[in-house]
């Protein structure tokens, strides 16, 4: 029987070690809401997933990101492509541990790696030769396999997410796939995530899709009818990208929203009509509830932020949830959120949103605010 080609082994057993032969001001208090009680989703609870007993050890994190670079391997005609990028999340305490060791970790991911490369196109270069002496038949080379130009990027941070347990490993990577000047499309960006959580590997893939170049999409608003008094709605338009601000003319309110969010998010340019008088923003999850849910890199909090309309003075508040902080338009944002002895508690602390505003999300995420008011 013909050996399989190394490069579509990507899947691993569970437990089974890869290795590279197989593998605004607030001097003024603003009008404060009463504090809201906790949401469940701010309460500590088992997940329904195996528990981790052993942290993360720097082979470990070294072998997933290997593994996360096979699952994003990229086949064209003549060469194969590898992901470049590399966003490695760990648990406080596996960070804390290893601190003063990551770069010494990154050097050898890069190493492991260039290693890993050479194994494969080794290994696909033996099996070709011996299926060709077998069926005495010649064929096509498979396309070998190339390190990124500029090099492997590999960054190790901190996992804030509060269901994270000791041994996870959460790893991101990105591929910028070839432009098709042809189409008149920029370059197509592929995202790999692979996750090692209580001992247990899983994989997805998806691809941010950009549109023509150098041409600015409207946002079609949403139709008024289609909404109720309790609910948003998000619009999108795929492929236009890069910042916001000061690019493309920001959408108007909706008949009937509070306010329009613009923002950036899987490639696409969306716009959120704000139709409630308080929104909860974030990355969302099975446990969190969001009416804005942001498709981001995890350093953006389950629940990052609420923002909250006074029916009064029809005036808006944000209230930061996060781990890694909101500014608004450049400004930190007070946290609401401290730690007594292990619990989360909210200190319903404010502070108040211009008309128009620029909301920061642990500088990964951006939203552009506009309210009715400012029309």
């Amino acid at each position: 029987m013909p050996r399989t080609d190394p490069r579509l082994r990507y899947h691993c057993q569970v437990g089974q070690a890869l290795s590279p032969a197989n593998s605004p001001s607030t001097n003024n208090p603003a009008p404060q809401a009463p504090p809201l009680p906790l949401l469940e989703s701010d309460k500590a609870r088992p997940m329904d997933r195996p528990a981790t007993t052993t942290p993360a050890t720097a082979r470990e994190i070294i072998l997933e990101i290997v593994r996360n670079m096979r699952e994003g391997l990229e086949p064209l005609h003549y060469s194969t492509l590898a992901p470049a990028i590399y966003h490695v999340y760990l648990h406080p305490d596996d960070m804390d541990r290893l601190r003063g060791i990551v770069p010494r970790i990154v050097e050898e991911v890069r190493r492991a790696l260039d290693e890993e490369l050479e194994t494969l196109n080794r290994g696909s270069i033996v099996d070709r030769l011996k299926i060709v002496d077998r069926l005495k038949l010649t064929r096509k080379p498979d396309p070998k396999i190339t390190p990124p130009d500029g090099g492997w990027q590999v960054r190790i941070l901190e996992n804030t997410d509060d269901d994270t347990q000791p041994g996870d490993i959460v790893i991101y990577s990105e591929l910028a796939l070839p432009a098709k000047p042809d189409f008149g499309a920029g370059s197509m960006t592929k995202r790999i995530a692979t996750r090692r959580m209580g001992g247990t590997q899983s994989s997805s893939q998806s691809y941010d899709k950009p549109g023509p170049a150098g041409v600015a999409q409207a946002v079609p608003p949403a139709h008024p009818d289609s909404l109720s008094a309790s609910q948003g709605a998000v619009a999108s338009v795929a492929g236009a990208t890069g910042p916001l601000a000061g690019t493309v003319a920001m959408a108007r309110p909706d008949p009937g929203a509070f306010a329009v969010i613009e923002y950036e998010d899987g490639g696409d340019r969306k716009t959120y009509q704000m139709t409630k008088e308080q929104i909860v923003v974030g990355r969302g999850g099975r446990d969190y509830w969001t009416d804005l849910k942001l498709d981001t890199l995890p350093d953006v909090s389950r629940e990052h932020f609420r923002l909250r309309r006074d029916p009064e003075s029809g005036k808006f508040f944000l209230k930061d949830l996060s781990r890694l902080g909101t500014t608004i338009n450049g400004e930190k944002a007070p946290s609401s959120i401290e730690y007594l002895e292990g619990e989360k508690r909210d200190r319903n602390v404010e502070v108040p949103v211009p008309e128009t505003a620029r909301i920061g999300l642990a500088e990964v995420l951006y939203l552009e605010f506009r309210s009715a008011t400012n029309g």
